[in-house]
């Protein structure tokens, strides 16, 4: 963790009011997720009590407060996406990378996520790996999609 950098961002917000939610942010995507020591960190600089900063950091689903994958596979298992086989789909990718979901590869490349729906139910199943959309997936597909973000 390269403290000088969450330094940097929480001086760029420092004597502003209301903007713990983009700081909090921000150092998520730096870094990926936001550990206990950057809470502290936070909480020492801008003198906000931890139990706040944990309750809006766990609160929100774009920020972790546990080491994340480089790569976030979400898997949509929503009514349309579960009818046209996404519960094949997500055990095709829990097999491919040996994980189950809400967890995390070793090598820290892949995190596993279950979604309920992405709102895209015409495209299903769907499966979203960083942001990028990847409609009427067939189990078939699964390990040449991973192998694409390895």
């Amino acid at each position: 963790m390269d403290l000088n950098r969450v330094e940097e961002i929480i001086g760029r917000y420092e004597g502003e009011e209301g903007v713990l939610i983009q700081m909090l942010l921000d150092l998520q995507s730096e870094f990926n997720w936001i550990p206990r020591e950057v809470i502290a960190r936070i909480s020492e600089r801008l003198h906000i009590p931890k139990s706040q900063i944990y309750r809006i950091a766990s609160f929100y689903k774009a920020m972790s407060l546990s080491p994340v994958g480089r790569h976030v596979i979400q898997v949509c298992l929503g009514t349309a996406c579960q009818v046209r086989g996404a519960p094949r789909i997500m055990d095709r990718v829990k097999e491919s990378l040996g994980i189950e979901e809400g967890e995390t590869t070793q090598d820290m490349r892949f995190t596993l996520r279950r979604v309920n729906c992405l709102g895209c139910c015409a495209m299903g199943p769907v499966v979203v790996v960083d942001g990028d959309y990847h409609g009427k997936v067939t189990p078939s597909e699964v390990e040449d999609l991973l192998q694409s973000y390895k």
